[in-house]
């Protein structure tokens, strides 16, 4: 891997080879940012990239599989040899699996794989990268959560996710809404904002495309998050809209 030549801000986004990972990675691209695809598959992110070249971008490809520690580790070694700093890490990989409607059903070992997807590789990864985030001049770190990790929505009888289901997936959303708070105060020193970004019901393979949704909308918060000016907000949880606008919700 040759060391690239760009004086454009980079970003990583994780599980980045289709779907709203993909989404964003084309619209930072569009900004301008020299976009890393982090994907456990090279091919498929090859293939990701390739596309986002033939679009005129500025993109590459980052071997990373998220719940291996020691590929995590390795990824951050090689794009530290590759990029000055990082501007931007977008946390977006996740999975959903064995969501019986009834907690008291779900299956223990289905939820501890969502966590140490949705939960534990988030925190991890952001970890291994941070070195190379401290070295930009204002980072920014986004989580994409749902809004299925939020406690107040889910609390509300008279609100759209009452009878929703799905407990492992929503305790692992909720569990990195917390971790994002906490590292948005440990960070804040050194000038990095860190916030959760709620994509809504987007049609992808996680939901089976039963989402109303397009990757293009729920990929907007994100970008937002990821572009956010000194005077913007750390350690939030949005929805919609600009991040200066959007829903701040718990």
């Amino acid at each position: 891997m040759e060391k690239t030549s760009s004086n454009a801000p980079s970003v990583l986004v994780t599980g980045a080879n289709k779907g709203i990972g993909l989404a964003i990675a084309r619209q930072l691209g569009e900004r301008g940012y020299s976009v890393w695809l982090g994907c456990r598959h090279a091919g498929r992110g090859e293939a990701a990239a390739a596309d986002l070249r033939e679009a005129g971008l500025n993109a590459h490809v980052l071997a990373l599989d998220v719940t291996d520690p020691a590929i995590v580790q390795a990824a951050a070694d090689r794009l530290g040899e590759q990029i000055g700093a990082l501007d931007v890490l977008v946390n977006n990989a996740g999975i959903s699996i064995g969501m019986p409607f009834r907690a008291s059903e779900e299956r223990i070992d289905d939820i501890r794989s969502m966590f140490e997807v949705n939960t534990f590789a988030p925190l991890a990864v952001t970890q291994a990268f941070l070195p190379l985030l401290r070295r930009a001049d204002a980072a920014r770190i986004v989580m994409t959560s749902s809004g299925l990790g939020s406690l107040s929505d889910a609390t509300d009888m008279a609100g759209l996710f009452w009878n929703v289901g799905y407990a492992g997936y929503c305790a692992s959303k909720a569990a990195l809404n917390m971790l994002m708070i906490k590292l948005a105060k440990e960070l804040l020193a050194d000038g990095i904002k860190v916030n959760a970004a709620d994509p809504g019901y987007t049609a992808t393979d996680l939901n089976g495309h039963t989402g109303h949704r397009t990757v293009e909308e729920a990929a907007r918060i994100v970008v937002d998050l990821a572009t956010l000016g000194p005077l913007g907000a750390t350690g939030g949880f949005f929805h919609d809209g600009h991040a200066s606008q959007s829903r701040h919700r718990w």
